[in-house]
Order: C-alpha cells, then sequence, then structure tokens
C-alpha cells in the first residue's frame, strides 16, 4: 500500500465510520478492489482518528458526564445504592448506561475473537449483513414512531443498544447501523438514537483501537501492506479532520431526513459486491491474493 492509498483509506473510514452503512465493510470491500489488505495495525491506527473527532464534538458532554457520574460514584449525592448509580441524575446515570452497552461488545470480543478475524470476514457474510441490516434499518425507521428522547433511556434499553453495538463485530453489520436500528425500533428519535450510537462508540471503538494499535506497533512494519509511519499518521490525520464534518453534517441530515437512503446505499453496494464475486473480480475472503 503506498502513500496516497493509505490516505485514501483514511477517508474512507472518516467518511463510514459514523454512517450506518459499515465502515469495516468498505474497508474490507475497498482492500480486495485494491489488492491491498491494510493491515490489522494500519486499521486499527486510523480508528484513532475517527474517534477522536467523537471525543472533540461531545467534549462538554463527555465533561459533563463524567463529572456527575464520578460524583454520584464516590456518594456526593448519597449513600445509597441507588444514589450511587446516578437516580436523579441523567448524566451519571448516561455514564452508567454507556458501561452497560459497552459490555455486550467486549465480553462478545473476547470470546469470539479468532472467529471474528477469520470466518466472519467472508464477503459473502459481509454482502448478507448489509441487505440485512439495510432492511431493518429501512423497516424500523418507517414504522416506529419518534416519542423517545436520550432522557427516557433506562438500564435495560442501554443493553438493548449494547446488543446492537455487539453485533458490528460481524463486518457489514455496521456499529452505528445496529445501535440505530434497535434504537430506532425502540421508538428513539433519529437523532436520539445517532447520539447513543456515538457516545457508546467512545470506550468500545477508541479502547479497542488503542489496545490494537499497542498489540500491533511491534509488528506494524512487517505487515506486508503497513505503508509507513508517515503515510499512516497522515491517513489518521485525514480520518480525523472527514470524520469530524460527517459527525456534523449526519446529525444535520437526520433532523430532516430519515434513514432510508442509508438502506439502499447498503442494499446496492452488496449487490455489486455479490456480482463482483460471482464474476471472479473479488474472492470472499479477499486480500493480497485477490
Amino acid at each position: 500500500m503506498n502513500f496516497f492509498e493509505a490516505i485514501f483509506f483514511g477517508i474512507i473510514q472518516g467518511l463510514t465510520e459514523f454512517l450506518p452503512v459499515s465502515s469495516s465493510a468498505h474497508i474490507r470491500i475497498i482492500g480486495a478492489l485494491l489488492g491491498d489488505d491494510p493491515g490489522a495495525a494500519f486499521t486499527a491506527i486510523i480508528q484513532i482518528g475517527t474517534e477522536s473527532a467523537v471525543l472533540l464534538y461531545f467534549r462538554h458532554d463527555i465533561a459533563r458526564i463524567l463529572s456527575h457520574w464520578y460524583r454520584c460514584l464516590i456518594g456526593t449525592n448519597g449513600k445509597d445504592v441507588h444514589s450511587r448509580l446516578g437516580s436523579g441524575d441523567k448524566d451519571a446515570s448516561m455514564g452508567w448506561y454507556i458501561i452497560v452497552g459497552t459490555l455486550p461488545i467486549v465480553i462478545a470480543g473476547v470470546l469470539f475473537q479468532k472467529r471474528i478475524e477469520t470466518s466472519l470476514r467472508n464477503l459473502w457474510i459481509t454482502v448478507s449483513v448489509l441487505i440485512i441490516f439495510g432492511l431493518l434499518l429501512w423497516y424500523f425507521d418507517a414504522k416506529s414512531r419518534q416519542i423517545k428522547t436520550l432522557d427516557d433511556m433506562n438500564m435495560k434499553e442501554a443493553a438493548i443498544f449494547g446488543l446492537g453495538q455487539m453485533l458490528a463485530l460481524i463486518p457489514g453489520v455496521s456499529r452505528s447501523g445496529g445501535t440505530i436500528t434497535f434504537g430506532r425500533a425502540m421508538g428513539y428519535t433519529r437523532e436520539a438514537a445517532a447520539r447513543v450510537s456515538f457516545l457508546m462508540a467512545i470506550p468500545a471503538v477508541f479502547g479497542a483501537a488503542v489496545l490494537e494499535t499497542v498489540k500491533a506497533l511491534g509488528d506494524a512494519s512487517s505487515e506486508p501492506g503497513f505503508p509507513g509511519w508517515g503515510a499512516t499518521i497522515c491517513a489518521t490525520l485525514v480520518s480525523f479532520i472527514v470524520g469530524y464534518m460527517v459527525i456534523i453534517a449526519f446529525l444535520k441530515i437526520i433532523s430532516t431526513f430519515s434513514y432510508k437512503g442509508f438502506a439502499i446505499y447498503r442494499i446496492v453496494v452488496a449487490v455489486l459486491v455479490a456480482i463482483l464475486m460471482v464474476s471472479g473480480v473479488i474472492l470472499p475472503m479477499a486480500g493480497p491474493q485477490s
């Protein structure tokens, strides 16, 4: 992978990470088309760029949630269990909801790590879940009422959001797509479902990206597709800048329009990739060999 391909992957990461279209599927598919597997180290590092964009955009919300959560935890608002769990404090409660919503993806990621890195990367699985979750997003967004906001969330619904995020371990589901689909199915507004998706991504994706980066640092230079540190850092900065702009645009778009366009896009991409696999242009277990 050369410098310009690395920058291109950074742009793709920034464009797709927060949209319900699956960034992992796009990186997977484009890597197959280019004949270059970006590699675990490169992919993990550029994810830090997009998640840093979330930290910057939601910095005031994050600071408020953390401070309220900490005060409740140490008993400033009361010594009983309910007070420590954020009873009567929406921001402290949101801190606990994010923790609860993060647990499913962490547990599943540890238990099924080998399968996630191997068999689940088959492109036939990717195109299948692109279509399935595209249809589910389309259906629930069209049929569900928009009556719930972040203030209406409870522990049970936080766990359900977490299950949607957990399914994103399968390339093609989309982390934001999974949480947004589950949120719309529960009656959350489009903007509320999107905000939950952004906030729950912070510990799950940012934490995983940092850990994978640390693990891969020693082996990065030896990976066949690694473009070098200069190109990787530039791609990370590009993913940060593009990702920040996408967050702003996405929240504005969904305040006016539905998720229907994203659902149709998922289905179209899946069909095109299926045609390419049937015609032999790319292989289901695509990589450098394709």
